[in-house]
């Protein structure tokens, strides 16, 4: 029998979220600043005759059609005429519905993996377009590093890797849906308009990352509606704040939040500040998705 197949698929921050409207097909467009970091999940896989078979170290999460690795296994059988099946395990590390794109860098995974296994050939663009079926980060997910982002997510323009920084991550023991923030009467849009592609804010945080300057890169505006039910969640933002982070945020819809620090060392001090929450000492990594 042949060795498993290894891939990690690393977790994002959206260092910057701005939400610029809804758009006529129920999604929102947004601006952002994706960046992929060290805390990852590992999908192993291997051939098997027929069907597709998925176990998973975390003991709630769906291992059937409910799963994005699943789902993404399926489309590339359906789009390719694939019969082969996959033996698949998924080692998660990465908190689930957290706001770091955990579920979609699963589907990546799951993607590369088995493009590489079934033998399929199929380039970066060919699974891009069917990452953004299964989801609006998957398409970053496949590349990861630093990047800007609009529309739904998946027009990505890569940036200069970010200052050798260090990130605390805090992980409220609770989960958000981004569905229902989406939703949520209280998620407030940008008040600029777009202009040649971008708001003038997310130029200036752009220009703001480049030259090393946090304060005036970190924001999440969809931190008003999700704070508004989870006021907690604020304070512990503020904490990181009060304990010397350069800028702090929630990530994605949350709930994870990060602060940034200038050494490894800061950023393990602050985190030993929350004892109510797990927290991750992690830095900036290039991939989204990388074999072992």
């Amino acid at each position: 029998m042949t060795a498993d197949l290894r891939y990690v698929s690393y977790g994002k921050l959206n260092l910057y979220l701005e939400v610029i409207g809804r758009r006529p097909d129920g999604y929102h467009d947004i601006e952002t600043i994706f960046q992929t970091v060290s805390l990852s999940d590992e999908l192993r896989v291997r051939e098997h005759p027929s069907g597709l078979l998925l176990t998973c170290s975390h003991p709630d999460l769906e291992t059937g059609s409910g799963n994005l690795v699943i789902q993404a296994a399926r489309l590339l059988q359906q789009r390719t005429g694939c019969r082969q099946g996959a033996r698949m395990h998924l080692e998660k590390r990465i908190p689930v519905a957290a706001g770091m794109a955990g579920g979609s860098g699963n589907a990546a995974a799951a993607l590369t993996a088995l493009n590489h296994l079934w033998g399929l050939g199929l380039g970066l663009a060919e699974l891009q377009s069917l990452g953004l079926e299964l989801g609006s980060d998957v398409p970053y997910c496949l590349v990861g590093g630093t990047a800007a982002a609009t529309q739904r997510g998946e027009a990505l323009s890569p940036l200069p890797e970010a200052d050798a920084v260090w990130f605390v991550l805090v992980h409220p023991p609770i989960e958000v849906s981004a569905a229902r923030v989406y939703q949520s009467g209280r998620l407030e849009h940008s008040p600029e308009q777009p202009v040649d592609g971008q708001t003038p804010a997310f130029r200036a945080a752009i220009g703001a990352l480049a030259a090393g300057n946090w304060p005036d890169v970190v924001f999440n505006r969809m931190e008003s509606a999700v704070f508004y039910d989870h006021s907690h969640l604020a304070e512990m933002r503020d904490r990181l704040l009060d304990a010397g982070c350069l800028a702090a945020a929630m990530s994605g819809s949350g709930p994870t939040l990060f602060g940034v620090c200038a050494t490894k060392q800061e950023a393990r001090r602050v985190a030993g500040r929350f004892e109510d929450a797990p927290t991750s000492v992690v830095q900036p990594v290039s991939p989204g998705v990388e074999a072992l």
